[in-house]
């Protein structure tokens, strides 16, 4: 069966109630920064089970502590559905978890900062 693919005002209107994604109708994407190399990993490992259960998964790399992640439905032509609207709100519920706290620190661009 073939997926409905969402029109580029649909994934705008998604876009609006997913804070911290970027895209369009060809792909939402979002960069995830954690604290650390194991947050990152936790984060990915704590997602599994939710992606196996939609059947849908991600398109998603881990570099240190950013996990980089690419959504769109390969029955849709590559294109944004409802599904990938859904898995985004499910990763970045999941992602909450593991995010840094006003005592964590990161370290971006060389320089060592408090992340909130």
């Amino acid at each position: 069966m073939t997926a409905l693919a969402l029109g580029e005002s649909a994934v705008v209107r998604a876009l609006d109630a997913l804070p911290g994604w970027q895209g369009g109708a060809t792909g939402l994407r979002r960069d995830f920064i954690f604290a650390d190399f194991s947050r990152a990993m936790a984060f990915m490992q704590a997602s599994v089970v939710g992606i196996d259960r939609r059947n849908h998964h991600p398109e998603w790399s881990n570099v240190f502590n950013r996990v980089s992640v690419r959504l769109t439905t390969h029955d849709a032509g590559d294109q944004v559905t409802a599904r990938d609207v859904e898995l985004a709100g499910f990763l970045a519920g999941v992602a909450e978890a593991f995010m840094p706290t006003r005592t964590d620190r990161i370290v971006e661009g060389g320089r060592t900062q408090d992340t909130a």
